[in-house]
């Protein structure tokens, strides 16, 4: 690990000492927006893992049903049900802030709700097992437009903790350490310092204490 080279002053140490604030204070709220992304990016992973369930048994439904209209029905009449089975759909797409990270959201219009209700084709010619394959169908496309959603949630949350985790170990691995080893040596330093000049000064208090009595002793030699 590099050491931060720095004079040994007590402006520097100083400076240091707010860094070193700084820094853990924002360690502290990068570990805990990276707990809180890791808590929303668990949740988002087991919805979707009960909404994938539930589209997959939907669309197994769908080709059972599927299966079964084309054994009773001709392959012109399905395909014919197919081909107007077409409706027109839209979805309302809004950006929105989670944790710092943009997410798009998918939501269906009120409007076209009801457009996925009713089957475009007419009913006389058709078989109820086709009628269930597109009721399974309409059934599912909410749940893959959330599922759609999450699954970009996820993988932009996932990016997120990443990018924070690297932070987070940068700061309390790499940056606090180095500071909190400056910080070390340069009152270490300090303290040395002061230590030798307080040596120094006893030493010439010391002298002058000798040259004192000295004095004393020369002015005493004049007198008698």
């Amino acid at each position: 690990m590099a050491e931060i080279r720095v004079n040994p002053t007590r402006m520097e140490l100083i400076r240091l000492k707010r860094r070193l604030v700084t820094a853990r204070r924002g360690h502290k709220l990068l570990k805990d927006k990276r707990d809180e992304l890791m808590k929303r990016f668990l949740h988002i992973v087991r919805e979707n893992k009960s909404k994938r369930e539930r589209m997959e048994e939907l669309l197994t439904a769908a080709y059972k049903e599927f299966v079964l209209a084309r054994a009773i029905l001709r392959r012109e009449r399905v395909e014919q049900a197919l081909m107007l089975a077409k409706p027109r759909l839209e979805i309302a797409v809004e950006v929105v802030n989670l944790m710092s990270v943009e997410v798009s959201t998918f939501e269906q219009p009120p409007e076209e709700e009801g457009h996925m209700t009713i089957p475009p084709y007419g009913m006389a010619g058709t078989s109820g097992e086709l009628d269930a394959a597109m009721s399974a169908l309409y059934e599912a496309y909410p749940i893959m437009l959330s599922l759609a959603e999450n699954e970009k949630a996820a993988q932009l949350l996932s990016d997120e903790i990443e990018r924070t985790r690297r932070r987070v170990n940068s700061l309390e691995y790499i940056l606090i350490p180095q500071l909190t080893a400056a910080i070390r040596g340069i009152t270490m330093k300090l303290d040395e310092n002061e230590r030798g000049n307080l040596v120094r000064l006893m030493k010439v208090k010391d002298m002058m204490v000798k040259e004192a009595i000295q004095a004393a002793r020369m002015a005493e030699g004049f007198e008698t």
